[in-house]
């Protein structure tokens, strides 16, 4: 039997659907300001909510970032729709910006509530060591850790359950969520998000085996994450053998991204879901590994390379190449290399044309009777 409470919570789900609505309403010219943007139609259009393209009905503003997805427009339901520039031609009321995809972020900042966050100070069951250096209106929450000669910034919020291991650095206004580890001696700058789940400063796999057992090395660096980086949920960076595993400033790094020990992460870098850097890569500034694409150790990324998704990098990547597939090489050679795999069962039964052709013309030529 549901309580009362449970019921309406219920209810409200059935009505506003799996995204929860909010008690907003603003005029589409409103938006359009915000972002500086030009109204195409009515800029008096009620919008109360944000959607999907495919998911929006009346009242919703929704947005198109690539026009391969315009045709989705004809028979939407959304109110208006925030598109780019170039787009002429559109059958609702739109706003035209330059970069839709950040007009829409402020857009939905616009009518998301403020993002919850814990009240500065250390909650009684928080365990912060008498020597950690705490700055001014740092949070931190219940039952997290914080060992001896650890350092964290100002308004910095560790969100309960974390570990900030001995003599570790947490930079200013960062987000540690729950359940984040961070090793001894690490250190995180400045303005960066930390999701749960994530463990920086592991040990490195490292082993050397003599008669057949796996002796483990000691793994005795560290671990250096500059300013402006996102890590997310259950991403594991390995310290360093020795020196220094480094994630450069403004990198933002996916969910169940593994770091393995002495790599070297240039600024601004983005590494997408489930990728691998094996030990002592060196990746450039603005790089991009796609999902599930890995990198072998000891190799150096060039910068502003593109790795596709699921490409295997076995050698050293100059500056500014799109390489994809195992082993990975140019995109477009690739792309040929996948379009000719495809023909494979039409060009084997051609061959089998082409042999039973010349079996047949080698066959000895019977002599005509006398």
């Amino acid at each position: 039997m549901l309580s009362c409470s449970c019921r309406r919570v219920l209810l409200r789900r059935r009505v506003l659907g799996p995204a929860w609505r909010f008690r907003v309403e603003k005029t589409l010219g409103e938006l359009a300001r915000l972002v500086d943007g030009a109204v195409a139609g009515d800029p008096q259009t009620s919008i109360t909510g944000i959607a999907g393209i495919r998911e929006a009905r009346r009242g919703d503003i929704t947005f198109i970032a690539n026009r391969k997805y315009a045709h989705l427009l004809t028979g939407c339901q959304a109110s208006a729709v925030v598109v780019s520039e170039d787009v002429s031609d559109c059958p609702i009321p739109c706003v035209r910006v330059k970069n839709p995809d950040m007009a829409f972020a402020k857009i939905v900042s616009a009518f998301a509530p403020a993002p919850p966050r814990l009240e500065p100070g250390i909650h009684p069951t928080a365990i912060v060591a008498a020597n950690a250096r705490l700055g001014s209106d740092v949070t931190v929450g219940a039952c997290s850790v914080v060992q001896e000669g650890a350092e964290i910034g100002d308004s910095t919020v560790i969100y309960p359950q974390a570990y900030i291991g001995h003599f570790a650095r947490v930079g200013a206004n960062c987000l540690i969520y729950p359940q984040v580890v961070i090793r001894e001696r690490c250190a995180v700058g400045s303005r960066c998000i930390i999701h749960s789940g994530t463990v920086v400063g592991s040990d490195g796999f490292g082993y050397s085996t003599v008669s057949g057992v796996h002796h483990k090395i000691p793994q005795i660096g560290i671990v250096e994450i500059g300013d402006d980086v996102e890590i997310g949920a259950n991403v594991t960076i390995d310290r360093a053998r020795f020196g220094t595993t480094r994630i450069g400033a403004g990198t933002k790094i996916d969910n169940l991204v593994q770091v393995a020990h002495n790599v070297d992460i240039g600024p601004n870098c983005l590494i997408v879901a489930q990728a691998g850097i094996a030990g002592s890569t060196r990746i450039g500034r603005n790089v991009i590994l796609a999902g599930q694409s890995g990198v072998d150790g000891h190799r150096t990324v060039g910068n502003n390379v593109v790795v596709g998704a699921k490409a295997g990098v076995t050698k050293d990547i100059p500056p500014d190449k799109f390489i994809s597939g195992f082993p990975a090489q140019d995109h477009e050679r690739e792309l040929r290399v996948q379009a000719s795999i495809r023909k494979l069962p039409e060009l084997v039964e051609h061959l089998k044309a082409l042999e039973e052709r010349v079996r047949r013309m080698e066959e000895p030529k019977q002599e005509p009777p006398k």
